[in-house]
């Protein structure tokens, strides 16, 4: 019995240390990375009433899932896309080449038409299937559409009747294109040109595929990150993290000794849960999302002090070592209990307030709160039964506690 407690405790340490050792830096580099650690463009876009169209709850949320996927659509790397009160939406580009471009395409309209010679509308874009950029004959930059069922007939309807005439092509109230009608075309199909290069044309049929904006959208604030300073608030966050890491190390050793050493090697378990779970969860790491989980890691031994004083003053009270922890986990468990839900609580409180560095600082708080309960109550509890059951360290001293010498001092 003594041997296999010792084993159960050699692997278990042995598993987490090199686990952390292994897997804490590639985890770390796979977490989706925020603006403000990698750089990139935020840009703030007011919705604005119009004689056409007002704003409304109804109206931003479109907007929101229309510009979602004309920013999918270009290939940038986890955007992030939120609403921000009645009338606003924050667009975060991560990593982003060429913002200008980009932020043009955000708050057009898009509003497709197709109007005869009376400057009547007989289609618009709501009739389209899909749309496709492509190279004419002379490698001329166009953009191909397809009709739905109805487009196609209100299609083949208005070049039928304008033989000869022109048809104005137009977006958002200005003319691409206005070409002369040959022949009715039934096939659904249409082709728009006057596109200068092909990223153009590509956009353009972005913009058609996603669909026209409900309101008008302006840009109110564009402020661009650089790679550097994302990467100089990167690095003084990893720093603060293992300063922050270190120091908590330390202060358990001395304080607590060989229980802190336990404690201080499910902390190592706990940061790597912590990361697989935001790599899992697809979570976007930001500065106030560090911010939480280095704030967690205080927290995360908050648990353990609790239990290490009860198991202490158990020990004082004439305990076995092993009575001592079983006591000691028992009866923090309550208060550990309370604490921690109180500040989920608090963190699910700016979740749902706050806006998107709230909300990433909240979840990472949730987040290692969670955790650090998981593994003080079960990791920690297992590894000091493992080694208290070994009998290889029984002296009270070595796990920061004082047995009683007297009677007297038991009584008290």
């Amino acid at each position: 019995m003594r041997w296999d407690n010792m084993t159960k405790f050699l692997v278990v340490v042995v598993a987490i240390i090199a686990s952390f050792a292994f897997l804490a830096k590639p985890l770390a580099l796979s977490v989706k990375q925020g603006l403000d650690l990698q750089g990139g463009t935020h840009v703030v876009l007011q919705a604005k009433d119009t004689d056409v169209a007002k704003v409304d709850d109804d109206a931003l949320n479109r907007s929101v899932q229309i510009i979602e996927r004309r920013v999918n659509e270009l290939g940038l790397t986890e955007p992030v896309i939120q609403r921000e009160g009645k009338d606003r939406i924050i667009v975060e580009l991560p990593g982003v080449k060429d913002p200008e471009q980009a932020i043009a395409m955000l708050g057009r309209t898009a509003l497709l038409e197709f109007k005869d010679m009376s400057g009547k509308t007989v289609l618009t874009g709501k009739d389209l299937k899909d749309s496709k950029a492509s190279a004419g004959q002379n490698g001329q930059p166009l953009v191909t559409l397809e009709f739905n069922s109805e487009g196609a007939e209100k299609f083949a309807t208005l070049t039928a009747v304008n033989v000869g005439k022109q048809i104005a092509i137009l977006l958002d109230g200005k003319v691409l294109t206005a070409p002369v009608v040959n022949e009715a075309i039934t096939g659904g199909h249409a082709q728009i040109t006057g596109s200068k290069t092909m990223q153009e044309a590509e956009h353009l049929a972005i913009l058609l595929r996603s669909g026209s904006l409900p309101v008008k959208l302006e840009v109110v604030e564009n402020r661009t990150v650089g790679p550097t300073l994302g990467q100089d608030s990167k690095d003084r966050s990893v720093k603060a993290f293992g300063i922050g890491l270190a120091l908590v190390f330390l202060f358990m050793l001395l304080y607590y000794r060989v229980s802190g050493l336990v404690a201080d090697i499910v902390l190592l378990l706990y940061t790597l849960l912590v990361l697989a779970i935001m790599k899992a969860l697809n979570a976007t790491l930001t500065l106030p999302g560090m911010a939480g989980i280095i704030l967690s890691i205080g927290m995360a031994v908050d648990a353990n002090v609790l239990i290490f004083e009860r198991f202490k003053e158990e020990i004082a009270a004439g305990k076995t070592l092993r009575a001592a922890m079983d006591a000691g986990f028992s009866r923090a468990f309550v208060t550990i209990f309370d604490s921690n839900i109180t500040t989920v609580i608090a963190a699910a409180v700016l979740f749902y307030l706050g806006t998107g560095p709230v909300k990433g600082f909240a979840v990472t708080l949730a987040l290692g709160v969670l955790v650090s309960m998981f593994t003080a109550i079960t990791v920690t509890r297992f590894i000091l039964k493992s080694l208290i059951g070994s009998y290889w360290i029984t002296n009270p001293a070595f796990y920061g506690a004082h047995a009683p010498e007297t009677k007297e001092e038991v009584a008290k």
